[in-house]
């Protein structure tokens, strides 16, 4: 009896973990999970880090806060040593699985500063820094799909730089980041860079389209608004998934793939269940196609590998039932564009506040070696 994760990774699904700490590295624990949990990649974001770093229970970090004191170093160099040290060693581990997967898979994800989301050319400099710090081909660097991004994801692209775009939450924002993507290709193969050695996921949120979403069919309250809940999210992901097929079947994809390039991936984030009503895998049963990425929080994967009832394919069937979601949505009077934009505007303004709290904690931490 093969597991629910094989299963998931049998039709297509890679299975990345959406967390990453010290601990969990030196323990053994992410060796652990690529074995027996079918993990093949891991996503990171400033409130991950924020969660591991101030940890009061993990001293992992100790040692390198006290040798960064003792340099003089400030609380963002500090950030910056630690965080790339852990995904270096993360992404080692990672290696073999990355040369298996002819280099699709065995990826692991650091983010650009959360304060630069609107700094196109900050975000630049930013990526091509993390790049040459990290040093590793299998590094993603996660991006967001602001205004500001998209430009900034064209030019990583178009100098070799592997991206994981992210906070993509509508139709539209995705379109424009599979077309940043093709033109930083573009731009690459004209200098002559190896378009096979870049590679890119595009970050798709779901269950905060629910959430969001749901607390506005609530407030409506007709039963035609109430029976949309907590299928907006779905739905969105799989118009999502249909829009991916029609870009890279398209001439101008089929031209640069032709040339050695990589499709960019649809990742399917924010795929813990937020409802506790709700199944809680819903966000992983729901959305299986092939050459898709699923990153999970913990409890997420966990349940997935205990009880999920993989059912192949659950997407490409469903293009016309998710429009009707759309066509209900739009009757009773929900604004999917204010929808789609308070999210993004949400999750760039949380990514700051995670990373203004883990710069003021690490600061105190700084002065209290010094």
């Amino acid at each position: 009896m093969s597991t629910p994760t094989a299963q998931l990774s049998a039709a297509g699904v890679s299975i990345w973990l959406d967390d990453l700490s010290r601990t969990r590295i030196t323990s053994g624990n992410l060796a652990e999970l690529i074995e027996s949990r079918n993990i093949v990649g891991v996503t990171t974001n400033p409130t991950i880090f924020a969660n591991a770093i101030t940890n009061p229970d993990d001293t992992s970090y100790d040692g390198q806060v006290a040798e960064l004191a003792g340099r003089g170093a400030s609380a963002e160099e500090a950030i910056f040593e630690a965080t790339t040290q852990d995904v270096r060693d993360a992404l080692d581990i990672f290696r073999p699985v990355w040369e298996a997967t002819a280099h699709v898979d065995g990826r692991v994800s650091i983010e650009v500063s959360p304060d630069l989301a609107h700094d196109t050319d900050g975000t630049i400099a930013q990526a091509k820094e993390l790049w040459a710090k990290v040093d590793r081909p299998n590094l993603l660097v996660k991006i967001p799909a602001t205004k500001a991004g998209l430009p900034a994801i064209t030019a990583a692209i178009a100098a070799g730089i592997s991206v994981n775009v992210t906070l993509i939450f509508s139709l539209e924002r995705y379109g424009e980041v599979m077309d940043a993507y093709l033109t930083g290709l573009e731009q690459a193969k004209a200098a002559g860079i190896d378009l096979s050695s870049i590679h890119s996921v595009a970050s798709f949120f779901v269950s905060r389209v629910d959430t969001e979403t749901d607390a506005r069919l609530n407030a409506i309250g007709t039963d035609e608004a109430l029976a949309l809940r907590s299928k907006a999210g779905l739905a969105n992901a799989r118009l999502a998934y249909e829009l991916y097929e029609q870009v890279f079947a398209g001439d101008r994809a089929a031209a640069l793939l032709a040339a050695g390039a990589n499709a960019q991936r649809p990742l399917w984030a924010s795929t813990g269940v937020k409802d506790p009503a709700l199944p809680d895998t819903l966000y992983v049963t729901g959305l299986v196609a092939a050459n898709v990425v699923n990153t999970m929080p913990e409890k997420t994967l966990e349940a997935t590998f205990d009880h999920a009832v993989v059912t192949g394919d659950t997407i490409t069937g469903g293009y016309e039932g998710a429009r009707a979601v759309f066509a209900g949505l739009e009757a009773v009077g929900i604004d999917f564009v204010d929808v789609t934009q308070v999210l993004e505007d949400e999750g760039v303004a949380k990514f700051i506040d995670s990373w203004h709290d883990l710069l003021a904690q690490v600061a105190e931490g700084l002065e209290a070696q010094r």
